[in-house]
């Protein structure tokens, strides 16, 4: 077995990789930019390489620096992970010239199946049903508008190079597609370095269905069952699920031989994944081959009982595969949500940041968290905004729903914005917990996933006033402990008064809803006063902000994290972001908001939409940004007159930077 392996990548996969190869005996060295010296899967390996400045472009895309600190710190293969260079075949003959073994398919499989285009074609001759389409050369953008109106909208152009959603955009009409061709063109240049694209008919309802296949230099390829990646957004993943529900035997079997057959047509080695858009009368066409390790490989894994990269690493030192088909078994089910930095509220806009708080649930035989990152460390705008994977199993889909639910209610995450709480709802929502299952769920589903916010339970309020009392409290002891005398009753805490006890006043606000509370000391506790109704309170703190509280006659466990003003309420599975209000605080100039746009996130400004001086409505599109290798459409957040732009077309803008000057005087 290998003695010392590089791996070509950051965040959880690294990690895994590194935590595998570790098991297994071998030493790993991983790369890394400037962005990442604290990482940490810089901090897990046994040596590090810095590669490069934060541009990936400039760092992790550069094939010549990965090989040249593998053969600096004499490791005898790479690991490329999945994204990055984990599909150039470039990369991969590189790595052969240089005698260092890629951990993957043979560049002649990437390439067959790297180009969409190519790979389709491949397939219509081995027979595998396909989707009408254009799959040419021909990238003439009058050409390919006629042959979408040909195929009949609506259509789906995808970048022929890409993955993860980015490039594609769906067109419902034929006077949006030279706009979306252009801007999908766009983001496949800039994530990919190829805009070349292809034309598909879009199928309404579709599931994505995808097939695990594992092959070896022995002339042995199998498949490990099949995951449903259908619950999508933007046309990226965001939960999967394996076995497929309503997958029966014979149809697993179909396209688990679909996929072998398209798996040895190519000479495949290593692992590898064939997608199929499976419709709903149970037919299923050739979407795309993916030559790397999938985000989603641990469901895989949870139902096999097998660890995949370390199958990777064996059929890499030239072990034929571990077991044959028919050893192979399917137990139980699993699920996997992907938890981001982001905005669902506001279009899933990525966030950045630093994690000030990371608890998640505990891991067990049965719950499962691939992470790249701990507490403390930050989300930066260069790389993929994902935080962590979270995956579970069950003996069935409904105890993994339930073990779902319940491991998203114990997720903690204060300093970025996050989606945890949407995954809670999307979860929970009838169609995906009846397994009426497709591709537009989320848009289908708007109303339930989206509800109107409501003021929080009034528990929420109380909670944040007593941990706020009990933090007060344990900050003075620790003053006391560390004075000269210990004992002073003036460093007392207890509300004591001489004709009665201590009365003060708690304001906390919650977007536009201000509450006050009414706080006064009793014996053995607080009573606390909302709106007229008083509560009597206690509990304790625990430094990791665990709230054990009594109100009233029911004890009830929360957490309440405090970060600067803003005091982070997880309560039965939400989360609330209360902030306390300084009621000796007179507004001043600097609390003035102008009709000025601001940007969410830092990027670079790719296009601007309208002219200065254009009337829009609200939600016009204004300008487009590029930001965590997608593109972003920053629309107008009311009526206005469009008075100037503060950015230019490739300008880098910071978080928060003015970009329009919106007048709503005009309005």
């Amino acid at each position: 077995m290998f003695k010392k392996i590089l791996i070509a990548n950051r965040g959880e996969i690294a990690c895994r990789v590194i935590k595998t190869a570790r098991r297994m005996g071998i030493a790993t060295v991983a790369v890394y930019s400037e962005a990442d010296a604290n990482a940490r899967h810089v901090r897990l390996a046994d040596e590090a390489v810095l590669i490069g400045p934060p541009a990936a472009r400039e760092s992790y895309l550069v094939g010549a620096k990965i090989i040249e600190a593998a053969l600096k710190t004499g490791a005898e293969a790479v690991h490329p992970g999945y994204g990055f260079l984990s599909e150039n075949d470039g990369f991969a003959d590189a790595c052969a010239a240089a005698g260092i073994v890629f951990i993957g398919p043979p560049a002649s499989a990437i390439r067959a199946m790297g180009s969409k285009s190519s790979a389709k074609a491949l397939m219509e001759k081995a027979g595998v049903p396909l989707t009408p389409g254009y799959h040419g050369d021909n990238q003439d953008p009058a050409f390919l508008h006629e042959q979408a109106t040909r195929i009949g909208y609506p259509v789906l152009i995808k970048a022929s190079a890409g993955g993860g959603g980015k490039g594609m955009r769906r067109v419902d009409r034929s006077e949006d597609f030279d706009a979306a061709l252009t801007s999908c063109k766009r983001e496949a240049a800039s994530a990919f370095g190829d805009d070349h694209v292809l034309i598909e008919k879009y199928i309404v309802r579709p599931r994505h269905i995808e097939i695990q296949v594992f092959g070896d230099s022995h002339g042995h390829c199998v498949y490990l069952f099949e995951r449903d990646c259908s619950v999508q957004r933007r046309h990226q993943k965001v939960l999967e699920e394996a076995p497929a529900p309503g997958m029966t035997p014979a149809r697993r079997a179909a396209m688990g031989k679909a996929a072998v057959d398209a798996a040895m047509a190519v000479g495949y080695v290593g692992a590898g994944t064939v997608e199929f858009i499976a419709h709903q009368d149970g037919s299923f066409s050739f979407m795309e081959m993916n030559t790397r390790l999938q985000v989603e490989h641990p469901v895989t894994e949870m139902i096999t009982g097998l660890d995949l990269v370390e199958w990777q690493l064996r059929v890499a030192f030239g072990e034929p595969l571990p077991l044959r088909q028919e050893q192979l078994t399917l137990d139980g089910h699993a699920l996997e949500a992907r938890i981001y930095a982001e905005d669902p509220d506001k279009g899933f806009l990525p966030s950045t940041g630093r994690l000030l708080h990371l608890a998640p649930p505990p891991e067990s035989a049965h719950v499962r968290v691939d992470t790249g990152v701990e507490q403390g460390d930050e989300i930066t705008p260069h790389y993929d905004p994902m935080i962590a994977k979270l995956i579970v199993w069950g003996a069935d889909r409904h105890q993994a729903l339930a073990r779902m639910r319940q491991a998203l209610a114990q997720y903690r995450i204060v300093g970025v914005g996050n989606n945890v709480d949407f995954l809670a709802r999307l979860v929970a929502v009838p169609a995906f917990a009846n397994a009426d299952l497709d591709t537009g769920l989320i848009e289908r589903e708007q109303a339930l996933l989206f509800p109107e916010a409501g003021p929080p339970p009034q528990e929420v309020w109380m909670l944040a006033a007593l941990a706020e009392t009990l933090r007060e409290t344990q900050l003075a002891d620790k003053k006391a402990l560390a004075s000269a005398d210990r004992h002073s009753p003036w460093r007392a805490t207890d509300g004591w008064r001489l004709n009665g006890s201590a009365r003060r006043k708690l304001k906390l606000r919650l977007v536009e809803t201000t509450q006050e509370i009414g706080i006064r000391h009793v014996t053995n506790g607080h009573e606390l006063e909302i709106d007229g109704h008083r509560v009597f309170a206690r509990g304790t703190l625990a430094p990791d902000s665990e709230l054990h509280a009594q109100l009233g006659e029911r004890r009830l466990r929360a957490a309440v994290v405090a970060s600067g003003e803003r005091r982070h309420v997880f309560f039965e599975g939400r989360a609330w972001p209360l902030v306390r209000v300084d009621t000796l605080h007179v507004g001043g100039a600097g609390d003035h908001h102008d009709g000025g746009l601001r940007a969410p996130m830092p990027g670079k400004v790719i296009a601007l939409l309208v002219a200065a001086g254009a009337a829009v409505e609200k939600g016009t599109p204004l300008l487009v940004m590029e930001a965590m290798k997608m593109e972003h459409t920053i629309t107008a957040p009311r009526k206005g007159i469009v008075k100037a732009f503060c950015c230019a077309p490739g300008e880098q803008v910071g978080d928060g930077a003015e970009l329009v000057e919106l007048d709503p005087a005009n309005t």
